[in-house]
């Protein structure tokens, strides 16, 4: 193995904690500022006092200390606040993502031993009844939504009810009982392949990786943030630990309507997944005409200015001019079509295509990006505004020690790694060394100052039947980048070759259509137009130039539709489920390598 990395001390310098002190401390000392905004805001002060009922409700409803209890809902207030009450109740809380299925629901219920679930509205309450109807044991429910309550399911409001005349000092003394090494959440993996398995997460992980973030990140008292990645995944809950501790102002929103919300709301500080940027990337250089030009040429100056933006190097003078006209003109729209208060955006979840991040350096506009997983709480690694660097994911946080395994594995060690997963010991040991390395199932690469590249997926390496191994991730970036091109996902473990599975950006595709004379309203009918296969060749193969031939697709299947998390093909935090997918178009991937398409290069989704 290669020597350790920790430039930030070992882990002792992290103090060990809980998350209830944290929020007992916050609440007194800022109690009259703004926690949560939105249709429904709450002071710190207000929050404190709604979770002190909750913590006595659920007492009251039978619910024990090391009890578990449910989370079935879309971002919103009411999710916090059912979370702070479970923490300072010494409750093991279990997210649930508010997309999967009844049976999938039931699945965790089971599992877990849940014994109570708070649902979001009539639509997650019909879900937990048909899963219910599957477990051996009955499950007390409460809505948020207090309309949809009744027939055995009771309202947010009147469950909080319970706990009206609970005395303030008795729920501090109660919540103070939490040790640092307790159970504090079990949080279900999405599942990109296989059974999900519950992480289980103790107050000290959580805790400690606030600790390390809050250390490199600038968040304060009066920043304003926009809660929409789902926070049953652990980057959005644990982000907003941290930002509720800092004094940010949280808003919940979803991820359907994030652009309304940003130009609404201002944010100063704000996290995504890798989806987001290129969602607004392909935006930004889906206009055409006049307009494209200019959007073109003003991109072009901001890859040259990011590239000294790097190195931290002075522009030259007629880059000076060039710049500034640009900014005056795209970026500045840009800008302020975010907020126009932006401080940063941090980025984690999935690789973020280098080129993606370099446009938005060169606009003005900062993308942090991250490392982490469910099993690490998540952080192990972030850019910051200080050590910054395009590619990578930044150095090891506080605390936080990596190494690279004999194989590339990226190996972790720190206060933010696991428990384990639950009723999975042997799992458990399959991952986490006696010595504390956790191994997370990616590749990486250190630099020599400590920054780490992730290459892929240790699972989705493809190796090529002459045994050469690809990593589709850096493939993928390189096309998502490209502005005829929204998805793609490289193929062909164990075949002769690559080849690549591509959504175009129909947008764009469409205005090139009219462009053509050509009609763009039916997707496969416009992929079918020869014009449109040579010009999609012509961006793809372009991207790919620099490939080694042995990495380099030859074969191409054109997608009429999105992978989604509807059609099973992206997780709720939008990454791709290659098992799914490859399902999916299993006959046009089979295609690619028989004899009698040996020359051809583009196929059609039926």
């Amino acid at each position: 193995m290669s020597d350790t990395v920790n430039f930030f001390g070992n882990p002792t310098n992290i103090p060990e904690g809980t998350l209830v002190n944290l929020f007992l401390l916050a609440t007194e000392h800022i109690a009259p500022e703004a926690a949560y905004g939105g249709a429904r805001s709450f002071t710190y002060g207000q929050v404190r006092d709604e979770v002190r009922r909750g913590a006595a409700a659920l007492a009251r409803s039978g619910i024990a200390r090391g009890d578990r209890v449910a989370i079935l809902s879309e971002n919103r207030v009411e999710w916090a606040l059912a979370d702070w009450s479970c923490i300072c109740a010494g409750v093991i809380d279990v997210p649930i993502y508010s997309t999967l299925p009844a049976a999938q629901v039931a699945y965790i219920l089971k599992d877990c031993g849940a014994s109570l679930v708070f649902v979001s509205d009539a639509e997650q309450l019909a879900k937990v009844r048909e899963a219910a109807a599957n477990l051996d044991r009955p499950v007390d429910i409460v809505v948020f939504d207090g309309s949809a309550s009744g027939d055995g399911a009771v309202a947010w409001e009147d469950f909080l009810a319970r706990g009206d005349d609970a005395p303030a000092d008795d729920f501090v003394a109660e919540a103070r009982r939490a040790q640092p090494g307790d159970l504090v959440t079990m949080i279900y993996t999405s599942g990109t392949t296989g059974t999900p398995k519950g992480v289980m997460l103790t107050h000290n992980n959580l805790a400690s990786n606030i600790w390390a973030t809050r250390i490199l990140l600038r968040v304060e008292l009066g920043d304003v943030s926009l809660s929409f990645l789902p926070l049953s995944h652990v980057l959005q809950r644990m982000v907003d630990y941290l930002f509720f501790v800092s004094g940010c102002t949280i808003t919940h929103g979803s991820i359907d309507t994030v652009a309304a919300d940003m130009k609404r709301l201002r944010p100063t500080v704000l996290v995504s997944v890798p989806r987001l940027y290129e969602k607004v990337y392909q935006t930004v250089l889906d206009a055409d005409g006049v307009k494209g030009k200019l959007v073109a040429w003003a991109a072009g100056v901001g890859r040259r200015a990011a590239l000294l933006m790097e190195e931290r190097a002075p522009f030259p003078f007629l880059l000076k001019i060039q710049y500034a006209i640009a900014d005056r003109l795209v970026f500045a729209k840009l800008r302020m079509a975010v907020g126009g208060r932006l401080k940063y955006f941090v980025s984690g979840g999935a690789a973020l295509a280098p080129e993606i991040n370099r446009f938005f350096l060169g606009a003005g506009i900062t993308i942090l990006e991250g490392y982490g997983l469910s099993e690490t709480s998540p952080v192990t690694n972030v850019n910051t505004l200080e050590h910054f660097r395009i590619g990578t994911v930044g150095r090891p946080v506080p605390g936080t020690e990596v190494r690279i395994a004999d194989d590339g594995e990226i190996l972790i060690r720190g206060p933010q790694v696991m428990k384990g997963y639950y009723g999975l010991e042997e799992m458990t040991r399959e991952v986490i060394a006696d010595d504390g390395w956790f191994s997370t199932g990616d590749i990486g690469e250190l630099s020599s100052d400590g920054f780490l590249r992730i290459t892929d997926r240790k699972k989705d390496l493809i190796k090529t039947s002459g045994g050469k191994y690809v990593a589709p991730q850096a493939i993928e970036n390189l096309l998502k980048k490209n502005a005829y091109i929204d998805q793609a996902v490289v193929v062909g473990d164990g075949r002769k070759f690559c080849s690549v599975l591509v959504v175009p950006a129909f947008e764009r595709l469409g205005s090139w259509a009219a462009a053509e004379g050509l009609d763009g309203a039916d997707r496969a009918a416009l992929l079918a137009e020869p014009r449109c296969q040579d010009l999609l060749r012509e961006e793809i193969f372009g991207e790919l130039r620099d490939l080694a031939r042995f990495e380099t697709p030859k074969k191409i299947g054109l997608l009429s539709e999105p992978f989604t998390v509807e059609n099973g093909a992206l997780t709720p935090t939008q990454k791709v489920k290659r098992p799914v997918v490859t399902r999916l178009y299993a006959d046009m991937i089979e295609s690619f390598y028989r004899a009698e398409s040996v020359e051809q290069t583009m196929f059609l989704s039926s």
